[in-house]
């Protein structure tokens, strides 16, 4: 028996994966395999201490050639797999699931029931568990939910003003990612995580806005399903409720093709021709107009959320940058902070711009509002609650 767990991140366009041993937070190896459905992929393999990274760039043309590729790579340059279990992020767990659990057929099914709720995420992750199953038969697989982390939201966060009979609230995602940000910036600020107040910016190819609250989730941007609120790499966030029947009316989309077009073909890729905000940053410095207006409308809306949740905070700690953009982009930080000093949130340019990785605190030294990047490290996360449970 080992203490190591193999944890599978499976997104929308990617699969991260780490091998980790959660008694001493090692890292085995550590891979990611993306661009799956793009015309050129790559996997990249790390293994801990052991020489260069061993790499694949060929296209993955869906999420079980990105798996099966990382096992390969696993046998060819190592170290041997040899997981207590198998933790997995899952987006969607609905109200059935609220903690991480064992994974047997019944939870398979529940969660491919869900999978109307988050189109392009449970599907993919219901395939990553399948083939972990097929790969480690015996070996115990959990499902590590994003939602689970917004059980705390209030009703009156949770509560669409909609017919009761239509069965449908405010979800919530990113969850493992704000549980494990939450409580590091609250170590950082060195406040009891159950006394900090913070506003958590996960910002990726999807993006979300978390008022937290000692600790607990009380509002968050996203809903019933991850298509609401900022604007994402390809997802609109907040839209007019009747542009689907507009749509419907004009267009001749059914509801369906509609939110297909909404999820996968608006956002960035829709405003500035490309999903990838390094790209879009590219075509802005060029001179596109188009891609400078989507720059505006990303940071635009992410300000009004910071607004937002202050007032429902009432008193805010830290603005918490995180997630691929958050952690990396500087120029969204900044546009994204500026013309809140009134609000007491003030960058420090220097602090901001410096070429420096891991936890940090980037506002200026007279800002009553700390802004903070953290780094994720969701599979931590998923590692610890998996082996929790097993």
């Amino acid at each position: 028996m080992t203490d190591r767990i193999l944890v599978l991140n499976t997104g929308s366009s990617s699969i991260k994966y780490e091998l980790i041993d959660v008694a001493s937070r090692a890292r085995a190896a550590r891979g990611l395999v993306e661009r799956i459905g793009e015309e050129e992929g790559r996997l990249t393999h790390r293994v801990d201490g052991g020489g260069p990274a061993y790499e694949q760039r060929r296209p993955f043309p869906g999420h079980a050639d990105g798996l099966a590729a990382l096992l390969k790579a696993f046998a060819e340059a190592g170290p041997d797999l040899d997981p207590v279990a198998v933790g997995h992020r899952v987006v969607h767990g609905g109200t059935r699931f609220t903690e991480a659990v064992l994974v047997d057929d019944e939870v398979i099914a529940a969660i491919e029931e869900l999978a109307p709720l988050a189109p392009l995420h449970n599907p993919v992750n219901v395939a990553g568990i399948r083939v972990a199953r097929d790969a480690f038969p015996g070996v115990p697989q959990v499902a590590v939910f994003d939602t689970a982390f917004h059980r705390t939201l209030p009703p009156a966060a949770y509560t669409y003003a909609v017919p009761a009979e239509w069965g449908v609230r405010r979800f919530g995602f990113h969850g493992t990612s704000c549980a494990y940000v939450s409580e590091r910036a609250a170590e950082l600020l060195g406040r009891p995580a159950g006394e900090t107040n913070l506003i958590v910016l996960h910002l990726g190819n999807g993006a979300s806005a978390t008022a937290v609250a000692g600790g607990r989730s009380v509002d968050t941007s996203m809903g019933l399903t991850p298509l609401e609120g900022l604007v994402m790499g390809t997802r609109s966030g907040d839209v007019d409720p009747a542009l689907p029947g507009y749509l419907a009316r004009v267009h001749g989309l059914d509801a369906r093709s509609a939110e297909e077009a909404l999820s996968r073909r608006a956002g960035l890729l829709a405003l500035a021709g490309s999903g990838d905000m390094r790209e879009a940053r590219r075509r802005a410095a060029d001179g596109d107009a188009r891609a400078r207006l989507a720059l505006d409308v990303y940071v635009r809306r992410i300000r009004k959320y910071v607004g937002a949740y202050y007032a429902v905070l009432g008193r805010v700690d830290a603005v918490v940058f995180t997630g691929g953009v958050g952690e990396h982009d500087v120029a969204t930080r900044a546009e994204a902070m500026a013309g809140l000093d009134g609000l007491g949130i003030v960058l420090d340019d220097g602090h901001n711009e410096a070429d420096c990785a891991g936890e940090r605190v980037v506002s200026a030294a007279g800002s009553r509002v700390a802004v903070l990047v953290v780094p994720t490290d969701e599979e931590w996360e998923i590692a610890r609650q998996t082996f929790a449970l097993v």
